[in-house]
C-alpha cells in the first residue's frame, strides 16, 4: 500500500509499506480521508517533541471498515471514526475516566504511525461507527472535538462573554461549541481572513484583528469589565502570557494550545482576579459523541472549514504549499 512518511524533518515521501495484518482485536481500516493538521505541520518542521522519524503522520482519519473480528458490530463497508488517542484503560487517569490524559497514552501519527496511508490497524475500541456523516465531516470530528473539550472543561455557561484567541481550526472548533452554550464570542486573530471565516460561520458576535490596541478595544467590547472566559488557542507564548490580562474578575482561562516552554504571569494580578487557570488536552469518546449529533443535528457547519484538498500522492508538495500562510489553508483534507 502507499503511505506518505515524513523521513525526517522537512523530508516528505510516497513510500510503499506492506499491508497492515489485523490482530484479534483489532480493526483493518481502508483510510478514505485524513484531516491536516498543525501538529502535522510540526512534524515537518521538526518542532514536534513527542516523537521520532520517520513517521507516518495523520490522526483525522476518516475511514471505512474493510475487516473486523468475526463478533463485532462493526461491519465490511461501515463509515467510521477512530478516536487517535490510544488510551491505556489502566492507569489513574483512565480509571477516572480521564482517558485524554491517560499516562500512558499514545496519539496516531505522532507517538506510532497515523493514517495517512491507504490502509490502517486500530484496536476495535477506538472506532465509532459515524453514521449519518459524510466522510469529510468523519475527518473533522477530532479537531471539533478539541474544541468541545475545551469548552466542556472551563464550563461556558450561557450569557459568559467568552475570548478565543486565535481563530484556526481548533479556535474556529472553541468558538462554535461556546456559541452552541449561547455564550457571547469575541474572536482576536491577527489575521483577517481567518476572523472572516469565523463571522461567516455565524458563530461570533465580535472580532478583533490584533494589534497595538487591542486590550483597550477589547476593554471597550466589554464595558471595561473584560471576558468571563479565554481560551488561548494561539501555541504562541507571548500570546498565551498576554491572555492573562483578558479574564475578568473571577474568570476562567483555558491553555488549549501547548508550546515547549514555560508560561510565565503576574501573580498578584492572577490572586486579584482570583483566575481559574486550565490546560484542555484532547478529548473523549464522550466529547466526540457531542460532535457528532451536532453534526447529525446541523448545528455545526464544516463545510466553510475545508479550504483546500489533495490525493495522497500530492501530499509531499501539497503539504509544503499548505505550511505558507499566504496559501489561506483552515483546513486541508487528503483523499486517499
Amino acid at each position: 500500500m502507499k503511505a506518505v512518511v515524513c523521513e525526517s524533518p522537512g523530508a516528505l515521501v510516497v513510500a510503499e509499506r506492506p499491508l497492515p495484518e489485523r490482530g484479534p482485536a483489532e480493526v483493518l481500516l481502508r483510510v478514505r480521508r485524513v484531516g491536516v493538521c498543525g501538529t502535522d505541520m510540526h512534524i515537518v518542521r521538526g518542532t514536534q517533541p513527542y516523537l521520532s522519524y520517520p513517521r507516518v503522520m495523520g490522526h483525522e482519519l476518516g475511514c471505512e471498515v474493510a475487516e473486523a473480528p468475526p463478533e463485532s458490530e462493526l461491519k465490511a463497508g461501515d463509515i467510521v471514526f477512530v478516536m487517535p488517542y490510544l488510551s491505556c484503560g489502566r492507569c489513574h487517569a483512565c480509571a477516572r475516566g480521564r482517558t485524554n490524559c491517560c499516562t500512558r497514552l499514545e496519539v496516531l501519527g505522532v507517538h506510532r504511525d497515523g493514517g495517512m496511508a491507504e490502509y490502517i490497524v486500530v484496536p476495535e475500541r477506538f472506532v465509532l461507527r459515524a453514521d449519518g456523516l459524510g466522510l469529510d465531516q468523519v475527518s473533522m470530528v477530532e479537531f471539533l472535538s478539541i474544541g468541545a473539550h475545551a469548552v466542556e472543561r472551563a464550563p461556558v455557561r450561557a450569557g459568559d462573554r467568552v475570548l478565543v484567541v486565535g481563530a484556526g481550526p481548533i479556535g474556529i472548533a472553541v468558538l462554535q461549541f461556546a456559541a452552541l452554550r449561547r455564550a457571547h464570542v469575541t474572536v482576536l486573530d491577527a489575521r483577517r481572513d481567518r476572523l472572516d471565516l469565523a463571522t461567516r460561520l455565524g458563530s461570533v458576535e465580535s472580532s478583533v484583528v490584533l494589534g497595538p490596541d487591542t486590550r483597550e478595544r477589547l476593554l471597550d467590547l466589554t464595558q471595561r469589565d473584560m471576558f468571563d472566559v479565554v481560551f488561548d488557542c494561539t501555541g504562541q507564548i507571548r500570546a498565551m502570557e498576554a491572555g492573562f490580562d483578558y479574564v475578568a474578575h473571577g474568570g476562567s482561562y483555558v491553555l488549549v494550545s501547548i508550546v515547549p516552554d514555560r508560561v510565565s504571569f503576574s501573580d498578584p494580578e492572577f490572586h486579584r482576579r482570583e483566575t481559574t487557570l486550565l490546560s484542555s488536552r484532547n478529548a473523549t469518546l464522550s466529547d466526540v459523541a457531542r460532535v457528532m449529533d451536532a453534526m447529525r443535528a446541523g448545528r455545526i457547519d464544516t463545510s466553510l472549514i475545508n479550504t483546500h484538498r489533495a490525493p495522497l500522492a500530492a501530499v509531499p508538495e501539497a503539504m509544503l504549499l499548505w505550511m505558507k500562510p499566504e496559501t489561506g489553508v483552515m483546513k486541508a483534507i487528503v483523499e486517499c
